[in-house]
């Protein structure tokens, strides 16, 4: 059991981590493109971080 302040910062940080995870596959499924100066990111890269961002974030929920 997560004491009371860390018990804030879990629920935070799960927030933030779910919500990247939606945008990141968001931006996988919808396709659209993201470039860091001249290189490409690939889509496949977005799948990867929904999917360990996701793995935060349900640890964090599971936490609390």
């Amino acid at each position: 059991m997560a004491t009371a302040p860390s018990r804030g910062y879990i629920t935070v940080s799960a927030t933030i981590f779910s919500v990247i995870a939606l945008l990141q596959a968001y931006r996988a499924f919808a396709g659209l493109p993201v470039a860091i100066g001249q290189l490409q990111v690939p889509t496949a890269a977005s799948w990867v971080a929904a999917l360990v961002l996701g793995a935060l974030a349900v640890w964090g929920w599971r936490t609390r």
